[in-house]
């Protein structure tokens, strides 16, 4: 066999983007530690910083905490100030960094990817046999992550956005409704409608039973368990109907048979409910789909979201870049003759469905 021509442009060009993403990977470590020993929030608003004044506003020690400093010098995430040998984090850093309530916070996120590496050997394993890894397999850095990253996009968006987007369900929250989260994981989207929508009453439901038992932490904790229940039950069998809103945010991809969870929903709905359906965001087409959030999303489907639903039995595998032609015929052959893009945003599609 001929060896191929090597264009040494083309392959300077691509090793420059394999050594920034493992940058990048390297960058996630030290983006997780500085969350959790409240590096970043001491930092927020304090002005040019040493490292021996970080060190004596968290009790950390003054050699790790120079080395880790540089590290966020280097990948733009901290301001050096040279001439006084100072750090510094301005706000638009503490916003992606320190603050936990932004909807733009990030470091919950690498929880996920933690996830993934110490779950290496079972994905390893499930491509060899074509076996699935169900939900509840995994690290459970994977479901602290995931629920604590998808959070702050649900407080921002969700009732000041993605529900006014429906037709009429926000007047029928304000007057009164039933309202099933199905794929609550945590509980906070549930949560959040029910601080908004006082006269509704809430129902979430989840096959992982330890994210029930969160949930329904979170629901005392916010002073709401009286009007919100949890629940462990599948998709095709949760208890109730008659419910004037049912809701899958960022789960139906993830299950084994998606259509017959949307057909099950058509059987629960009121005469005049509404299906609301969060999905990450994505084009119809691969080639259309190139673009950081696109391969983190591809990535997480790899790992996650496919192998929970080949582990749930693998009927139809949508993956997390199902995109909305492919929801629309899921909902078709459910039963629904209507199905639109009511939003969208750089990371999820908000679909409205009813029968």
């Amino acid at each position: 066999m001929d060896t191929p021509m090597i264009d040494q442009a083309k392959l300077e060009s691509f090793l420059a983007r394999t050594v920034s993403d493992l940058s990048a990977g390297h960058a996630g470590v030290m983006v997780s530690i500085g969350a959790k020993l409240g590096l970043y929030k001491a930092m927020a608003g304090a002005g040019p910083i040493t490292p021996n004044e970080l060190a004596a506003r968290t009790g950390c020690g003054e050699r790790y905490l120079s080395e880790w400093l540089n590290s966020q010098v280097a990948g733009g995430y901290v301001e050096y100030h040279a001439i006084s040998g100072t750090y510094e984090l301005l706000p638009e850093q503490a916003m992606v960094l320190a603050d936990e309530d932004s909807p733009v916070y990030m470091p919950h996120a690498w929880q996920i990817t933690a996830s993934m590496w110490l779950d290496e050997e079972k994905t390893i394993e499930a491509f060899r046999t074509g076996k699935g890894v169900a939900w509840g397999n995994h690290s459970e850095r994977l479901y602290c992550g995931v629920a604590a990253f998808y959070r702050n996009a649900y407080r921002s968006s969700l009732v000041s956005q993605w529900l006014p987007a429906l037709d009429g369900v926000v007047e029928q929250l304000e007057a009164g409704i039933t309202v099933a989260d199905v794929g609550c994981g945590h509980g906070h989207s549930t949560l959040l409608m029910a601080e908004a929508f006082p006269r509704s009453r809430f129902h979430g439901f989840d096959v992982h039973p330890a994210s029930i038992e969160e949930a329904r932490r979170n629901a005392t904790r916010a002073g709401l368990d009286e009007r919100v229940t949890f629940e462990a039950a599948r998709a095709t069998d949760y208890p109730g109907e008659g419910y004037g809103l049912i809701c899958f945010f960022d789960a139906l991809h993830d299950m084994g048979d998606p259509i017959a969870a949307a057909r099950y929903a058509a059987g629960r709905l009121a005469p005049d409910g509404t299906v609301m359906l969060i999905e990450p965001f994505a084009n119809d087409r691969v080639e259309d789909n190139i673009s950081p959030v696109a391969r983190i999303y591809y990535s997480g489907s790899t790992a996650l979201c496919c192998a929970n639903a080949i582990a749930d039995g693998g009927r139809l595998v949508l993956g997390a870049q199902a995109g909305e032609a492919r929801l629309a015929e899921v909902f078709r052959k459910a039963g629904f003759t209507h199905f639109r893009r009511a939003a969208e945003t750089p990371f999820n599609l908000i679909l409205e469905a009813r029968r």
